[in-house]
């Protein structure tokens, strides 16, 4: 039997060195909210959002470090996409309060966006396809 449920959404998890540092970056330079911080009171796991984009962050301790992709393979850059249809607008937004990894800009991939990383080194590209206005 076959159904046409539908997705939503998807929530990438990552480990973090420091869930305290990961929180206030996220939230002071990216304008997520904390959904769940557990337990308390002093929380190793949280679920953060901004709009309908959520991420999963747990520190597991010094033993089990983060692993962002490129750290591992140079030519995987990213650990999550996130579509925006205004990527122009995110660009100044962010970089007012952090440094983007890298400028906002038509990529070879047929995008147009923006990098950030994160104090773990997971990088986040911001972008959406290309259209014709982009030139």
């Amino acid at each position: 039997m076959t159904t046409n449920a539908q997705l939503h959404s998807i929530t990438p998890f990552f480990i973090v060195a420091n869930l305290k540092e990961s929180l206030a970056f996220y939230t002071d330079a990216l304008g997520f909210s904390v959904r769940v911080a557990v337990p308390e009171p002093e929380p190793f796991f949280a679920l953060i959002y901004r709009d309908d984009v959520e991420l999963s962050l747990k520190e597991i301790g010094p033993e089990v470090p983060p692993q962002p992709n490129h750290r591992r393979h140079e030519w995987a850059r990213w650990d999550a996409s996130v579509f925006t249809e205004e990527p122009d607008a995110l660009a100044e937004e962010f970089s007012q309060k952090t440094g983007l990894r890298t400028e906002l800009a038509n990529t070879d991939d047929g995008l147009r966006g923006f990098e950030v990383e994160d104090p773990n080194g997971y990088v986040l590209f911001f972008g959406r396809p290309l259209t014709a206005a982009d030139g």
